[in-house]
């Protein structure tokens, strides 16, 4: 279990659905819908749900573009932290939020599995959490024209790879959204 003292909360860890991140991402439609399913049941159990939205010179604060998808609304109670790097932890509330929600495991959606999904997933791993990634619950756009394999591929190399992340005291693994148990371990 987390290393982390005193935190036996779980969290629901949303980062970068937003308009001009996930529009034309792999199977944006399904996974859309798979984080809205666990934001409902997070909700239902009482499990937090904490939303990322990142901006940079591409995604400007404000625009459409920055904005959340439609599909998804943040309710007022919600922690909202703002990034700028791929890392949710790197320059942001975001640990002062989840202190203070006494959460020490994080259930993780979201895009893009590549950057911002792999950094936190790593960035949480390291500072003591332990980290859940839903197995159809995260998305990239398609990056072959830079010599990335394709999407598919990548989400599939991702989720094998979370599998087997070992640290002292820390659990991590992959498990599709039907799987996810959100007030405890999956």
């Amino acid at each position: 279990m987390t290393t982390l003292e005193n935190r036996p909360n779980s969290a629901l860890l949303v980062i970068d659905v937003q308009n001009g991140v996930v529009e034309g991402a792999h199977q944006r439609d399904v996974v859309v819908a798979n984080v809205a399913g666990l934001v409902e049941r997070a909700r239902r159990e009482g499990v937090p749900v904490v939303w990322v939205q990142h901006s940079d010179e591409g995604l400007t604060r404000g625009s459409d573009d920055w904005r959340i998808v439609p599909e998804l609304a943040p309710e007022d109670v919600d922690p909202l932290v703002e990034k700028n790097y791929g890392d949710s932890f790197e320059d942001t509330t975001l640990e002062t939020v989840l202190s203070g929600l006494g959460v020490g495991r994080l259930v993780v959606v979201g895009a893009e599995t590549d950057a911002c999904i792999r950094s936190t997933l790593h960035g949480a791993f390291t500072r003591g959490y332990d980290v859940t990634l839903v197995s159809d619950a995260h998305t990239a756009g398609d990056k072959t024209a830079w010599g990335a394999p394709p999407v598919d591929q990548v989400i599939a190399h991702t989720n094998l790879y979370w599998n087997y992340q070992a640290a002292p005291g820390r659990t991590a693994g992959a498990v599709e959204a039907k799987d996810v148990v959100l007030g405890g371990t999956s």
